[in-house]
């Protein structure tokens, strides 16, 4: 018997994987955070899709999103991802995931982890709505607009509402699952931390 899950997952296998193994996790690993909220901004103007098939060519362009490494990255590199097409070639966000790696690790040392600082935003819990349909699932929330205004006062780019809420959706920090989708109780249900790569 198939399991029900949420409607915009169910056009490729690809996208099954990941509704249901990682979309809407609690992540708490403060890389993983950095490579989920990059991602989303590279995702912006695309189709999710299109960055789930690239994301191992990513990981490997990106030195596993280590922040402490891309923030070394210097024009040699920058000209290298240029020309990898296994990733978006976009100067603009390329560029924006270095000045972020900055100030990442800034928020790192101002409250002791990335993770302590974005979790703020919901109060530490993960927010859990009970839409039924994935047309009432919306783009921004308030929590996504103030984490949007904070982040760009420290600096960050590509975080306006609508990415800082795709990213809240993928790392758990809301439960955007319909209430149909089997996913949507055992989330409601599962204070584990969600990890893309085995944690320590």
């Amino acid at each position: 018997m198939n399991k029900a899950r949420c409607q915009w997952c169910l056009k490729t296998d690809v996208e099954i994987e990941y509704h249901d193994k990682v979309w809407g996790v609690a992540v708490h690993d403060d890389i993983e955070l950095y490579r989920f909220i990059t991602l989303d901004a590279f995702q912006a103007g695309l189709s999710w899709l299109t960055i789930l098939k690239k994301r191992d060519n990513f990981d490997k362009a990106f030195d596993g999103f280590d922040p402490n490494v891309i923030v070394a990255y210097d024009d040699k590199k920058t000209a290298s991802l240029m020309n990898d097409a296994g990733i978006i070639r976009n100067r603009l966000k390329i560029a924006a995931t270095i000045n972020n790696a900055r100030r990442f690790l800034d928020v790192q040392k101002e409250f002791g982890s990335f993770d302590k600082y974005i979790w703020q935003f919901t109060g530490g819990k993960t927010i859990v709505n009970k839409w039924k349909t994935v047309d009432e699932i919306p783009a921004v929330s308030e929590q996504a607009e103030l984490m949007s205004k904070d982040m760009k006062s420290r600096g960050f780019k590509f975080c306006g509402p609508t990415i800082c809420y795709a990213f809240m959706q993928a790392a758990g920090m809301v439960n955007d699952h319909t209430t149909d989708c089997y996913r949507y109780k055992e989330l409601a249900h599962d204070t584990s931390v969600s990890s893309l790569r085995k944690s320590n």
